[in-house]
């Protein structure tokens, strides 16, 4: 198998690009196959400054790895499509000349119609047709003085029958399809065009991408026919949606990866996450691991109707993820999302990463070691309440004699008549400014005996203030 993922760099890397690449990535390495990144950056008017770079950061990130693209030449480059125009100009004018494209002359006002909507792609259609027949000598030396856009000639009275490897058989009816514009009058090609050549001239095999698509693939196995070539298999995955079963938007949920990983979300998360959306092994698992999903992946098993959504889904595998990760990679995130100055050690990362649904999570989690303690109003009515005034001496006393939080909690309950639930809520507050959290006893250990008898006398002190 050859693949590829083919983005745009008109903006950032969108959650359905990411699993369309990662569906290729499974496929590619199951099938000990090539999966190529080819930069389609033929719409300039759209493209953004640094979004190539930031999709294939992006890309690094998830642990998708290609073996061919603009990083590393496997002999079938240029790998951006905007570094390809001559190759197009070939082919185009191959086409021409065999008659199943036709080139259509437009004056200035007439593009500037087009392009503010003035005349509609229908109406232009039409219009264009007045080029279909021609003198390939006497068109060749026009194309060279004026401007043009060049459209590719749609059979008629023909059927179309594609056979997908997702949605099955599909018809389509050549007669409802209007000439597609394959050659812009800029020079560069159209979406239609350069995929069709690209995908021919890299020996790409299997074309899997999303099912908006899928409308383009009469268009595309007319090129293919056009120019006397095989067609690739094509697949196309369901849509992404909100729980509204709306096409996901980023007016509902958040869709650039970027975001995600900002937010603290884990690749690994991420990506069981994605490749669940639209493919599901039988049984009820839903733990992958990349190598797993390397194993278990097929196109058999990939749905045809939509996939939600779920970011509560997607934070129970952020969780499960962070609380399983190698002790040494969690500090790295860790420490990255914290502030600089904080000495974070493993001891305080275990102590609180069940508690954490994201990275970002740990600054508030480990805030109790680094940050002084601001008791709110209810906190401090309670620290000043006489009984916990008793617990908190006794607790003093009590810890200058042993450093057994379970020796020291017993005496100071005896000696004061508390209950277990009044000792450890006062305690507990005195330490960390909260109600809940993790095990006293290690958190005790973690401060040393300097630092909680400090704590513990601020908290005292409260009573005088």
């Amino acid at each position: 198998m050859r693949l590829r993922f083919a983005p745009s760099p008109t903006g950032y890397l969108h959650v359905g690009g990411l699993r369309t690449a990662l569906y290729n990535y499974l496929l590619a390495k199951k099938s000990e196959g090539t999966l190529v990144l080819r930069i389609e950056d033929t719409d300039q008017n759209r493209l953004v400054k640094n979004a190539e770079t930031n999709l294939i950061d992006m890309l690094k990130w998830s642990g998708i790895q290609f073996d061919e693209g603009p990083h590393v030449d496997g002999g079938y480059g240029p790998y951006r499509q905007s570094e390809r125009l001559n190759i197009y100009k070939n082919y185009y004018l191959k086409i021409i000349e065999s008659g199943h494209a036709y080139p259509c002359f437009y004056t200035a006002e007439r593009l500037k119609d087009l392009e503010s909507g003035a005349i509609t792609s229908e109406e232009a259609t039409m219009e264009d047709e007045i080029f279909q027949e021609f003198n390939y000598e006497d068109i060749i030396n026009r194309m060279e003085k004026e401007k043009f856009v060049v459209r590719l000639k749609m059979p008629k009275n023909k059927i179309i029958n594609h056979n997908d490897l997702v949605k099955g058989s599909v018809k389509f009816d050549l007669n409802l399809i209007n000439d597609p514009i394959l050659i812009k009058s800029d020079g560069f090609p159209t979406y239609h065009f350069a995929n069709v050549v690209d995908d021919y001239l890299m020996g790409i095999t299997h074309v899997v991408r999303g099912e908006e698509w899928l409308p383009s693939i009469p268009k595309h196995i007319a090129l293919y026919q056009a120019f006397g070539w095989n067609a690739p298999q094509f697949a196309h995955l369901p849509l992404l949606l909100n729980d509204d079963k709306s096409k996901l938007s980023k007016r509902k949920n958040d869709v650039s990866v970027e975001i995600y990983k900002e937010k603290g979300f884990v690749s690994e998360a991420l990506i069981n996450f994605l490749a669940l959306l639209g493919w599901h092994e039988k049984g009820d698992r839903e733990l992958y691991t990349i190598d797993d999903l390397i194993k278990y992946f097929s196109l058999e098993r990939v749905n045809k109707s939509g996939a939600i959504f779920d970011v509560k889904k997607l934070n129970s595998f952020n969780s499960h993820y962070i609380k399983n990760m190698d002790i040494k990679r969690l500090s790295i995130l860790i420490k990255e999302s914290t502030p600089y100055e904080w000495n974070i050690n493993e001891e305080m990362i275990n102590l609180v990463k069940d508690k954490a649904e994201s990275i970002k999570d740990f600054k508030k989690l480990l805030s109790i070691f680094f940050e002084a303690i601001k008791f709110d109003e209810h906190q401090l009515q309670t620290i000043k309440q006489e009984i916990n005034q008793n617990i908190l001496l006794n607790f003093v006393e009590q810890y200058n004699k042993s450093s057994s939080l379970k020796d020291v909690a017993k005496k100071t309950q005896e000696k004061t008549n508390c209950k277990p639930k009044e000792f450890w809520s006062t305690i507990r507050i005195a330490l960390t400014g909260q109600s809940h959290g993790p095990s006293l006893d290690s958190i005790l250990n973690i401060y040393g005996q300097d630092k909680v008898l400090k704590l513990i006398n601020n908290a005292i002190q409260k009573n005088y203030n």
